[in-house]
């Protein structure tokens, strides 16, 4: 039998109707990375390095309240993924707090902040000057 690379911390599947599990949709929290694996036959999977997320967001919509259900959207300065919104799962608020306390033993482990992961974005733009103007041009 194949052993697990990664030792899950906390796993679960998103929720559809009235609270159960019947979807393709499963989320893994290991000690290092937020997996996110779909499909059936085909299997899509997705990897979130848990020091690049930056913020998350808890919503906490009025059916999935209904069976203590919520969504968490992860922000991070992954390149694939800039933002994920894990639906529909069981205990979000424990879920959001276990993401926060591996979030910052791996920022701990790579010496970094939030803070240090704002400046390494949004420099590609700087090199794109289309739209500047030369000033001799307009004179």
């Amino acid at each position: 039998m194949k052993k697990n690379a990664f030792e899950y911390v906390w796993t679960d599947k998103k929720r559809s109707i009235f609270g159960l599990p019947l979807t393709f949709t499963r989320y893994y929290l290991t000690e290092s990375k937020f997996i996110t694996r779909t499909g059936f036959l085909n299997i899509d999977e997705d990897e979130i390095d848990l020091y690049k997320i930056t913020d998350k967001k808890v919503k906490y919509p009025f059916f999935q309240r209904l069976v203590n259900c919520g969504t968490i959207i992860i922000y991070s300065r992954d390149a694939d993924t800039p933002s994920k919104e894990v639906h529909c799962i069981k205990n979000v608020r424990k879920v959001s707090e276990l993401i926060d306390k591996y979030l910052n033993i791996m920022r701990d482990k790579y010496g970094i902040r939030g803070r240090d992961m704002m400046s390494m974005h949004g420099h590609e733009h700087y090199d794109d000057c289309d739209d500047v103007h030369d000033h001799d041009e307009d004179y």
